[in-house]
């Protein structure tokens, strides 16, 4: 069926020993497999034992190298050789030694994947089958690909013929052509294994590695020279590290297994198989596959191309954090690209993160005592920051790192960052040390870096490592290290009482907001928000109002001032009407809002921190 009507003449050679193609077929027909090539490439004694060639030349080929023999061969055709040509085909090298190779149809050792065993007489294939179904797979889509080739994989040949390598260290017995597997000879070659690694089947001789019950067999024994498929070495890895105690490396099975994606084909299955075969379960509970490092245009790493980016070339620019969080970011079930670009972008995400946890740090260092939260928009944003960051860690225990970082990201850029932080500044800076509603954000903000710190830790960590060297005493807590570090709930915090306010609804009148005062400034009628008076007839029932759009003052009227801008939000099946006025009072030099009653002098609420101030330095 492998001959093929295309080209050639349709007559061929079948050589049983030497081709895949061959030997199948003379199997189906019942021809006689000839191999008559030794271990070492030569012709051996099988052209004399089957007559392959004339009595009188035959001793001249046995010990010759094959590639050797070819004008022999020629010469003895003599004059029944019509033409000889020489033309260049595909032909297997070694990947080791670069050298040619030929096929040989030999002896070898197989696992059998159909063979009933152990005390459920099942198959190795159907106990393999049956563990998968109990191993998590990342992504899921891994576990269709394994199944699949233990479905369809033949009986595992477990030897191979080389010089290096782990031996299959059986003795054959010489007069019956049997493998001898006395225990006692078994054990006591496993005990010289323990004591001087399985070189010693190559170092010493036969009577040295029998027991002395058997010494005087030795001339009858014969070593088996093939070693271990370096595929049951690394399958076997399992019972080294696990079962061996040799290493503090946790219990058999493993909890988890991780490489890349082609070793389904690979450690996965070998490791699967050993397992299986030893054991009757699986040697791990989830597979983890990932894919390989591009560059930047999705080409494969090469020294020849010059688009190799060393690890240690990215930590002398950016440093161990940057790295560590380009991997968190990417998406590792497929391949993964990196550049000197990509790394920038990464690095600007990180020193949004960076910058966030400074500024939570800068702003609780005088905290003196975590208080009950008394704001809607404390309370608020502390809400947010647990559902969030829990959301990642669910993620990050699913092995999404991905979306993990994109839901921590969003949540920092948008909301911390983007609202929160900025419309604090004003009572952080201004605000008495001891005010209520500065020791309410402080303890939001302190809430939110203890989570944080939680969150990112197993990733940045040097990060996390250097801001836990800075933060207050009370988001250390009982933490000696960073290593101590715990998740605090909502049940850490006072105060949190049952918000009924609509932050999604304030949320669309904050972003309406926002456009209508980028139009403002970019009119130059104004030049900050603190400038503004909001009009409001609906957002009454939300009395932090002009806390949460950065303006001086808000009321519902718009009795005596001159509007500036009206705008309608529309939110679900309602509209809401809101206008913008200059406010009416003066600036205060000092917190820059205009609530003063005159240019000259600072608003009472500046006034009466300020005479805190002094009272303490007083003290």
């Amino acid at each position: 069926d492998h001959v093929l009507m295309s080209g050639g003449s349709g007559l061929v050679h079948t050589a049983p020993g030497h081709g895949e193609d061959d030997y199948y077929a003379c199997l189906k027909y019942d021809i006689e497999v000839l191999m008559p090539v030794d271990d070492g490439g030569c012709y051996d004694e099988t052209l004399k034992l089957k007559a392959l060639l004339r009595d009188d030349v035959v001793n001249t080929f046995i010990g010759q190298h094959v590639f050797k023999a070819n004008e022999g061969i020629l010469k003895l055709l003599g004059k029944n050789l019509l033409h000889c040509s020489t033309f260049t085909h595909s032909y297997p090298f070694c990947w080791r030694t670069h050298k040619p190779i030929i096929y040989r149809a030999t002896k070898q050792w197989f696992i059998l994947m159909d063979k009933p065993f152990a005390t459920e007489s099942k198959t190795l294939r159907e106990v393999a089958l049956d563990e998968l179904k109990k191993v998590r797979f990342y992504p899921e889509h891994g576990r269709n690909r394994i199944t699949s080739m233990i479905q369809n994989r033949p009986d595992w040949c477990i030897s191979r013929q080389r010089d290096w390598g782990v031996p299959i260290a059986f003795f054959k017995d010489k007069r019956t052509d049997s493998v001898v597997l006395d225990p006692q000879v078994l054990d006591f070659l496993a005990q010289i294994f323990d004591r001087e690694g399985c070189d010693a089947w190559w170092s010493k001789d036969i009577e040295e590695l029998l027991p002395p019950s058997h010494k005087d067999q030795s001339v009858h024994y014969e070593k088996i020279y093939h070693i271990l498929d370096v595929w049951f070495d690394s399958g076997s890895t399992w019972k080294a590290v696990l079962e061996s105690k040799a290493y503090n490396a946790g219990e058999y099975p493993a909890d988890m297994y991780l490489e890349g994606s082609d070793q389904h084909r690979g450690w996965f299955q070998s490791s699967l198989l050993l397992s299986c075969a030893i054991h009757q379960r699986a040697p791990y509970k989830h597979i983890l596959t990932h894919g390989f490092t591009m560059d930047e245009r999705g080409e494969k790493m090469s020294k020849s191309k010059g688009n190799v980016i060393a690890p240690q070339e990215i930590l002398k620019s950016y440093g161990s954090d940057i790295l560590r969080l380009w991997v968190a970011l990417s998406d590792y079930q497929n391949d993964q690209r990196i550049s000197q670009n990509i790394l920038k972008q990464v690095s600007e995400q990180y020193k949004k993160i960076r910058n966030t946890i400074r500024f939570l740090l800068a702003n609780t260092q005088d905290l003196q005592a975590i208080t009950p939260l008394s704001s809607d928009i404390d309370r608020y944003i502390v809400s947010l920051a647990n559902e969030e960051l829990e959301h990642a860690l669910e993620l990050f225990l699913q092995y999404d790192f991905t979306k993990g970082f994109g839901v921590v990201m969003n949540f920092v850029s948008t909301h911390l960052s983007g609202v929160y932080m900025d419309l604090c500044k004003d009572s952080l800076y201004c605000d008495s040390a001891d005010s209520t509603r500065r020791q309410s954000i402080q303890s939001a903000m302190a809430f939110i870096l203890k989570k944080l710190l939680f969150v990112i830790a197993p990733t940045l960590t040097y990060t996390a490592y250097e801001a836990f060297g800075y933060a207050n005493t009370h988001i250390k807590d009982q933490a000696l290290d960073i290593f101590d570090l715990y998740n605090p709930t909502l049940k850490n915090v006072a105060g949190m009482q049952s918000n009924k306010i609509d932050f999604t609804r304030l949320m669309k009148i904050r972003e309406k907001f926002g456009e209508i005062l980028d139009e403002l400034k970019k009119d130059k009628i104004i030049k900050s928000s603190l400038e503004l008076h909001l009009i409001s007839t609906n957002a009454c029932e939300f009395s932090e109002i002009d806390r949460w759009l950065i303006v001086s003052s808000w009321g519902k009227s718009d009795e005596d001032f001159v509007i500036l801008k009206r705008f309608v939000v529309d939110i679900d099946d309602t509209q809401e009407h809101f206008a913008i006025a200059k406010a009416k009072a003066h600036k205060c030099p000092r917190c820059w809002q205009f609530v003063a009653t005159s240019a000259e002098d600072i608003c009472a609420r500046c006034q009466e921190a300020i005479e805190k101030q002094k009272t303490t330095h007083k003290a």
